[in-house]
């Protein structure tokens, strides 16, 4: 082969180079459109989406506060702001901003909460010149051609009917860095306290993951690594007492797999007490204590003491199945169970004591007894009565000896006769003044009792903390 040759030649190659250098600078000019710019980049020859975007700088991760936030280089260029994270390992940043959320459900612990989910990451395929004037490329009609993170919700719930149009946004700026932005309403469980409920803080927990990449392909970190959820300065929040809320990596044993990298949101909501005071507490202290009411009736005002307390009884069920009818069915022992048998025991227990005292007050009244000298005063039960049915009253004033002891005569009007000797035994009280001091002790022991229990209920179950 000849000079002649081997120079055309290689004007041949560098005819190429220039003109594929032109083509490069001319894919970038100014006058392209952002969609022209993706269109050659995303060509099959020099992209494909199956692939894990390569990690060329081990040290690089962007977890930048903004996509352009750089540092000075020792050579005085700028470079990206470096990350301790895994070699060769694919760094995802999530950050998740909240929209909308609502209280957990009574009845089955589920609560909605709507909010947009950012992920960022770094593909040097991507990377376009400065030439370009678009600080980023919008790919969101690109979406389906680019590598995404396949990221797997953990959660007991589902998600909500589909969103249409479906809400994303997919940027790529000028040194590769990817941020995809994608809107998620989601309907998940709660992990409640229901043997102490109403007074329980209900944890609501999600947590995401890579479907398919182990952690030594894909790590996830949150973002500038907050600690707390971002909230919109629009929040819509439906009764929802949002206490607390934390986002962290997963706990292994929270971990759907350990060998996948996790990241998990825990949001601990509180219940508004004020409505269960409202609708549950004070109702139930109001019929409690109105059946103590017949404590100060009189005894044998029949028509309104049981009037009074089968009216309480039955309002008291009523509300109480009303409102349990809303919680679910658990077989556990639970705080509303502890209230609504100890009130029904009271408003019973009332009841109760109107059937002792009208029984009582209605017994037949006894009376004194006599006895003769010489008899048993203990075992005998002989009784003298007089027309009117009064015991027969007979003295001995110079008997001084103990019953029963008196030996000689007295003489009564003229006619000698033995001596009699009264016995007396303790008058027993007449039952109507029985009646009226069971009310009085029940006017004391029932509002003393059910005082020490409201005391000792709402603290054990910490209804004021």
């Amino acid at each position: 082969m000849g000079w002649p040759c081997v120079v055309a030649r290689v004007l041949a190659c560098l005819l190429m180079l220039s003109r594929a250098s032109a083509l490069t600078s001319d894919i970038f000019a100014s006058g392209k459109s952002d969609k022209e710019i993706l269109d050659n980049l995303l060509k099959n020859s020099r992209y494909d989406k199956r692939l894990r975007p390569p990690v060329e700088d081990p040290d690089f991760c962007c977890g930048l506060k903004t996509p352009n936030d750089t540092v000075a280089s020792p050579a005085g260029l700028p470079s990206l702001r470096p990350r301790a994270h895994n070699r060769g390992v694919l760094t995802v940043n999530v950050s998740v901003l909240l929209l909308s959320l609502a209280s957990p459900d009574e009845s089955s612990l589920k609560y909605e909460v709507e909010f947009l989910l950012q992920q960022q990451w770094y593909d040097p395929r991507l990377r376009y010149s400065n030439l370009s004037q678009y600080d980023y490329l919008n790919a969101i009609h690109h979406h389906e051609d680019i590598w995404l993170p396949d990221t797997y919700f953990i959660m007991h719930g589902d998600f909500k009917d589909p969103i249409i149009p479906m809400h994303f946004a997919l940027r790529i700026f000028r040194n590769g860095t990817i941020n995809y932005l994608m809107r998620r309403h989601l309907i998940l469980s709660c992990q409640g306290r229901l043997n102490i409920f109403p007074f329980d803080d209900p944890l609501c927990s999600f947590a995401l993951e890579s479907i398919s990449y182990e952690s030594s392909a894909i790590t996830y970190v949150w973002k500038n690594d907050e600690d707390t959820l971002r909230k919109s300065p629009s929040l819509t929040t439906l009764n929802a007492y949002l206490i607390q809320n934390q986002t962290i990596p997963c706990p292994i044993k929270a971990s759907w797999r350990g060998n996948y990298s996790c990241l998990k949101v825990d949001l601990i909501f509180t219940r508004d007490r004020a409505f269960y005071f409202t609708t549950v507490f004070i109702p139930g202290i109001i019929l409690v204590t109105s059946s103590f009411i017949t404590f100060w009736l009189e005894w044998n005002a029949v028509p309104a003491r049981s009037m009074i307390g089968v009216t309480t009884m039955l309002n008291f069920f009523t509300t109480s199945n009303g409102f349990r009818s809303t919680l679910p069915v658990v077989s556990n022992l639970t705080a509303m169970n502890v209230w609504d048998g100890v009130c029904m025991c009271f408003i019973y227990a009332s009841l109760l004591e109107f059937v002792c005292v009208n029984y009582v007050g209605r017994k037949r009244p006894l009376h004194n007894v006599v006895y003769r000298p010489g008899e048993n005063p203990v075992t005998q039960g002989d009784k003298k009565r007089d027309s009117t049915g009064a015991a027969d009253l007979v003295t001995c004033a110079t008997c001084t000896g103990p019953p029963g002891s008196c030996s000689h005569t007295t003489n009564n009007g003229g006619v000698t006769e033995p001596c009699f000797v009264q016995v007396r035994k303790k008058e027993p009280p007449h039952p109507i003044r029985v009646a009226k001091t069971i009310d009085v002790i029940a006017r004391i022991t029932f509002p003393t009792a059910y005082a020490v229990f409201l005391i000792f209920f709402f603290i054990h179950y910490k209804a004021f903390s």
